[in-house]
């Protein structure tokens, strides 16, 4: 039985710092609420993401599966351990989007998958398409296609206006990584 009865699709996009936080308090939000989680992370491989355990601690109703190869995957870079691990968790998305399982799905950084060629957007439009109507499937990530702002039901763009990182400032555990 579905906590929602209406599933929508939202996505977390732009240059500024969030998109994957914004998604990730949905997720509190939502295990607050009974809701099951189920997120899967693009491009993000066995690095130190502080997310990881995080979410460990809101399991079984929150679960997370991380795919992607080492270290940052830069456009026309085309590593086939980067394609094979976008492959993989795309096909694992595809399953438990399809399972009607969860009520929340976050493909994170799925969108900058699509734009690093690493994922086919028709594929992506096929999934949106073929969801079961209860659940909400959210997706984020740099550099959303027209294509998917016009398919979602909810668009954000994160602006920056101003980043530490311009004092020289780098990512810090716990906030940013």
């Amino acid at each position: 039985m579905s906590n929602l009865t209406q599933g929508l699709v939202q996505i977390y996009t732009g240059n500024g710092k969030g998109k994957s936080t914004a998604a990730f308090g949905l997720a509190l939000r939502a295990v607050g609420h009974g809701f099951k989680v189920y997120i899967i992370q693009f491009m993000k491989g066995n690095d130190s993401y502080g997310e990881l355990d995080g979410v460990k601690r809101l399991s079984p109703e929150c679960r997370l599966e991380n795919f992607g190869g080492p270290g940052w995957v830069h456009k026309g870079e085309y590593l086939e351990e980067n394609i094979q691990e976008a492959k993989k968790a795309f096909l694992r998305a595809q399953e438990v989007v399809l399972s009607g399982k969860w009520d929340l799905v976050i493909l994170d950084e799925l969108v900058n998958a699509i734009w690093f060629e690493l994922i086919p957007e028709n594929k992506v439009m096929e999934l949106l398409n073929s969801k079961p109507s209860h659940v909400e499937l959210i997706m984020t990530g740099r550099n959303a296609s027209q294509t998917l702002i016009e398919r979602a039901d909810l668009v954000t763009e994160m602006v920056q206006r101003k980043h530490p990182y311009e004092k020289g400032i780098m990512a810090r555990k716990g906030i940013e990584y």
